[in-house]
């Protein structure tokens, strides 16, 4: 009788589970679904990591029985946000590194080295992120006080924007580098006939081959160190803008051994390495890692005066920036991948620069297409150019926290009347309707509700300015929100799978505290993640 019983429940526990039709309902919930019709819900059903169907509470929970049930108590629901331009591996590695992000002067930046080199003694020495249009004296710094330190230890600290870095003279020394040495589409600053230690956009390469490269532990750290503090702000997908293509392998074995869940849009490195893996390969795809594109860099940054401009820099007027490479790289690199079917992101800061990328993509284009190439920041663009985006439909990818963290010093680059034509985010979204946003991390914070904030308030952290910087140049909310899902997805070829809330796609989505599309723009930069999930897995909760 006790064997008929055990058979019976067990019978009856096998017919009890076999009514489970979901593996996840999400209800009570303000959906934000950003599908065509930007249309709310209450509720989604997910089942196998994706979503099989949107509506309200009531009529999902007549239709499925799901073995997990959250109750969103009201709470406002997105798709995961897309950083649609990171450096997400760098910014892993910076977590490892002396912290000079944020310093107000280069003896705070030398206070914290001395604290980093106490707590490790061996090894060079790198960091990043000092930027001296924060310090009082806004000139770049001499090595001398690091050569003082540091006679023996070489030190490397990277500008901000990764496009400059001071080095002492043990790491210059390492490099062979030496007074009056030249580079194209690089400097190595000289005062007096005396090195400084600063080395800006190609000139960084002179050294940088010298430090030894990460180990796999390293690695390992730095990929999944940013991967905790991305899914803490809502990120479930990045793109990586500029790897090489030994790094896929390792992205993919990670995530294969369900180690790094991260969903990461991959552009490889301008190099023939990097080239011939991909054209002999093709396009790399899984649901984790989408591998089909290049990241081509035009010329440096503006903080570090290595952008193009079409004019003298108005605070330099011997300078007006270079170009990284000659024009002629530029087009053949542009025809060859062209040719084999492949997707081109270009950095592009000056409006010199800019002309000269968006003329040879045009060259080629040749008019409206689907290609969906990019030019990554478009960040001064000279008004009669504008155009080149909407006729060839060339993809605008901007990053909206640029402009509030270079307000402050740009129309001294710039100058009054050129700045007015700088992070025109809203004219170039005109351009074809849509545009993809990101943050460029880590020369900005990871957060995307800050990109958010920023697009639309055009404010810095504390609320300035009160109007909003060139606020003409603001977009909505609603663009913005697009911006961070399905326009960001679709800039990477995937809208079809990721970037809404809706049947058949991905289960990546984000819960906030409060709701961005309606609260007062003054409190947005306030919103916490409550909840992150990937694939339908809780991959971050609020403690």
């Amino acid at each position: 009788m006790k064997k008929l019983w055990l058979a019976l429940l067990l019978l009856a526990t096998a017919c009890k589970q076999k009514e489970f039709n979901a593996d996840l309902l999400v209800k009570n919930a303000l959906v934000y679904t950003v599908d065509s019709n930007f249309t709310n819900a209450q509720a989604f059903v997910i089942n196998g990591g994706k979503i099989v169907a949107v509506g309200n509470d009531d009529d999902l929970e007549k239709k499925y029985l799901a073995r997990e049930v959250i109750d969103a108590q009201g709470k406002p629901v997105y798709p995961g946000f897309i950083d649609a331009h990171t450096h997400f591996y760098r910014y892993g590695l910076t977590l490892q590194e002396v912290k000079v992000k944020g310093t107000q002067s280069w003896s705070e930046v030398i206070d914290s080295v001395k604290v980093f080199a106490a707590r490790n003694p061996d090894g060079w020495i790198t960091g990043n992120g000092w930027d001296q249009n924060r310090w009082k004296v806004k000139q770049f710094p001499n090595k001398a006080k690091l050569d003082s330190l540091f006679p023996v230890r070489p030190v490397i600290l990277t500008r901000v924007d990764g496009h400059a870095v001071i080095a002492n003279q043990a790491a210059l020394n390492i490099a062979g580098i030496k007074p009056g040495q030249t580079i194209a589409g690089g400097e190595i600053e000289t005062v007096k006939g005396k090195l400084t230690g600063i080395l800006v956009d190609n000139a960084m390469s002179l050294i940088r081959h010298k430090i030894p490269e990460p180990s796999d532990p390293e690695i390992q750290a730095a990929l999944l160190g940013a991967q905790k503090n991305c899914f803490a702000v809502g990120l479930t997908t990045v793109d990586d803008c500029g790897l090489p293509y030994t790094m896929i392998n390792t992205i993919a074995q990670l995530q294969h051994k369900g180690a790094l869940k991260m969903r990461m849009y991959v552009m490889l490195s301008d190099s023939p390495d990097n080239f011939e893996y991909l054209f002999k390969r093709g396009v790399y795809k899984t649901p984790g890692l989408n591998v089909r594109s290049f990241k081509v860099y035009a010329d440096g940054a503006l903080g570090s005066r290595g952008a193009c401009l079409l004019q003298p820099y108005a605070d330099q007027q011997n300078r007006t920036g270079f170009l990284l490479n000659n024009q002629q790289h530029f087009a053949e690199v542009a025809k060859m991948i062209a040719d084999k079917g492949f997707q081109i992101c270009t950095h592009a800061i000056g409006d010199s620069a800019n002309r000269v990328i968006l003329k040879i993509y045009a060259s080629i284009l040749k008019g409206k297409n689907d290609r969906r190439w990019r030019i990554e920041h478009a960040q001064v663009v000279s008004p009669e150019d504008v155009k080149y985006f909407g006729d060839n439909n060339i993809i605008p990818s901007v990053q909206p926290t640029h402009a509030t963290s270079d307000m402050y010093w740009a129309a001294r680059r710039l100058g009054s009347q050129r700045v007015k034509t700088a992070y025109a985010y809203k004219q170039l979204l005109q351009q074809n309707g849509w545009m993809p946003l990101g943050t460029d991390f880590p020369v900005e914070s990871i957060n995307p509700i800050y990109t958010f904030y920023a697009a639309v308030e055009r404010k810095d952290l504390q609320g300035y300015p009160k109007g909003g910087f060139q606020p003409e140049n603001a977009i909505s909310r609603i663009e913005a929100l697009k911006g961070m899902t399905i326009w960001a997805a679709k800039a990477n070829f995937e809208e079809k799978e990721k970037g809404s809330i809706e049947p058949g796609k991905y289960a990546d989505f984000v819960i906030l505290d409060r709701d961005i599309m309606k609260i007062k723009g003054a409190d947005l930069s306030k919103v916490k993640v409550l909840k992150t999930y990937v694939n339908g897995e809780k991959v971050y909760e609020k403690k």
